[in-house]
């Protein structure tokens, strides 16, 4: 299965609320700060949704 690794690059400040608690449930609480998430559709869906604020490449395992 393949991994994404996604990395905080903005802050969510100035931005809705939702997309900020969409960056906790990542697993991302500070600026820089990268996680290794298995690729699915419902992390897809939280990358599309905060795609502004992180960086998102593909690991290979």
């Amino acid at each position: 299965m393949a991994k994404l690794r996604i990395t905080r690059v903005k802050s969510s400040i100035g931005y809705a609320d939702d997309q900020g608690r969409t960056l906790r449930a990542l697993g991302l609480k500070r600026l820089n700060q990268s996680i290794v998430h298995d690729d699915s559709l419902s992390i897809r869906g939280m990358i599309i949704k905060v795609r502004h604020l992180v960086k998102v490449e593909e690991v290979s395992s």
